[in-house]
């Protein structure tokens, strides 16, 4: 049995694959809810004990739990994958451990392999992970992310990870309904990644085969869009573009906190001492410090997850509504907005100027005009936003789209890459797949 690993910014799928039965992804029972997608959140509790205290860790729905039901303190972590190829973050300090990224990601897959339907250890075959194209951050170092990916899987158990692009992980699984030769561009929308693949497929007597052209990636994608929604809505009534007072000057707020805030993966490590005590500083001189002090009540609180579940819930709607109502009522703070479908739009607009470019380069760089891709497969939640079918449509075709399994479906195509005897072509470390990312650009 092969297991496929889509280890997501803000979801992970493990997938399944054995030769003599269908492919299937791992379930997680958390109470009266069996899950298939495990949310890539983290949750330390602090324990207290008679000598002191222990921290526990949980993951997925159980690491949401904890966070809403705990009566003990909690660090709670979202979209941490979004730090793996930062050179900035080195380390982080959770009650009394002091955790490396790896450590980090390490705890979070323990996790996931405690709760799952099936012991992972126990499946004997390949362990196919996935990656994406280009990875997310400023600057974004390729070979610390793949050593902290490494360090992490092995800690957990992985001994021998081996990497495939996420984007062909779906490629390879939409295939599977292909009957005749056919060139696909794969479309893959993740939480921190928008990344792209080029492969053509034919089925003959042998099965399927499949010939990689080209690679692309681009580090935006649903946390983007989320940061547009946060930045333009929740930020302006936690004190964004107000002022105070130094030395007799009147100054705007630094901007820098509400980037941090706005990103998820930056939010969990605004609560330290230091800022907390610049934030107090600018409310106590603000011109409007009730703003300040909601701002500082939500980081104080850890109010993260909260202001995420109401930005995803408008998000949502706004892919098959013209409006949503944005609510968000924590302790003092009560935000009640309609956003706008065509707010929201204007609002992404040079983020999805920017996948068109990459999708425009890479279909440049092959020689290839739309008329040279037979089919378009979608996948990954933000496939679903209007504006980023429409930018497929206007270059293929509404006629060549296709989507389904949008979480599922790099996890799926992982696992039966594991299956297919020929992991050389695939492999992201293998001189082959190294060569044609290179000349991929």
């Amino acid at each position: 049995m092969t297991i496929g690993i889509d280890f997501g910014t803000t979801n992970t799928v493990v997938g399944l694959a054995a030769p003599d039965r269908p492919t299937r992804v791992v379930t997680f029972d958390h109470g009266d809810i069996l899950h298939d997608v495990y949310r890539s959140a983290i949750c330390f509790e602090k324990v207290m004990e008679q000598r002191g205290f222990s921290v526990e860790t949980s993951g997925g729905p159980w690491a949401i739990e904890k966070y809403f039901s705990s009566p003990n303190e909690v660090r709670f972590i979202l979209s941490f994958k979004s730090h793996v190829a930062s050179q900035l973050f080195e380390k982080t300090r959770v009650f009394s451990k002091v955790l490396e990224y790896s450590d980090l990601m390490a705890e979070f897959i323990a996790a996931l392999k405690a709760n799952a339907d099936v012991d992972l250890d126990a499946a004997g075959g390949p362990v196919i992970c996935g990656r994406p194209v280009a990875f997310v951050g400023h600057s974004p170092n390729d070979d610390l992310a793949m050593a902290r990916y490494d360090d992490a899987y092995r800690q957990a158990g992985f001994a021998e990870p081996i990497y495939v692009y996420e984007p062909v992980g779906a490629g390879y699984h939409f295939a599977s309904r292909i009957e005749t030769k056919a060139r696909v561009l794969v479309a893959d929308f993740g939480g921190g990644t928008s990344d792209f693949s080029i492969i053509e497929f034919e089925r003959d007597a042998a099965g399927l085969r499949a010939t990689p052209i080209g690679y692309a990636g681009v580090g935006i994608a649903g946390d983007t869009f989320d940061y547009r929604l946060i930045n333009n809505v929740v930020s302006p009534h936690l004190g964004k573009g107000s002022h105070y007072r130094s030395f007799g000057k009147e100054l705007e707020i630094p901007a820098d906190y509400y980037t941090k805030f706005a990103k998820w993966h930056y939010l969990a490590m605004l609560k330290t001492t230091q800022t907390m005590r610049e934030l107090e500083e600018f409310r106590r001189t603000s011109s409007n410090p009730k703003l300040l002090s909601d701002f500082i009540e939500i980081i104080q609180n850890d109010w993260g997850f909260d202001i995420y579940r109401a930005v995803s819930k408008t998000k949502t709607e706004l892919s098959t509504q013209p409006e949503s109502r944005f609510e968000l009522k924590k302790g003092t703070i009560a935000i009640d907005r309609v956003v706008r479908r065509a707010e929201f739009e204007a609002w992404i607009a040079e983020d999805v100027a920017t996948i068109a470019e990459t999708v425009d380069a890479l279909m440049t760089r092959h020689g290839l005009g739309p008329g040279r891709i037979d089919r378009v497969f979608l996948t990954g939640g933000s496939s679903y936003i209007p504006a980023i079918r429409t930018l497929f449509v206007e270059r293929f075709g509404a006629e060549k789209l296709a989507g389904g399994g949008q979480f599922s479906s790099v996890a799926h195509g992982l696992a039966e890459i594991g299956l297919s005897g020929d992991m050389d072509k695939w492999a992201v470390r293998s001189d082959a797949a190294e060569a044609l990312r290179v000349h991929a650009g």
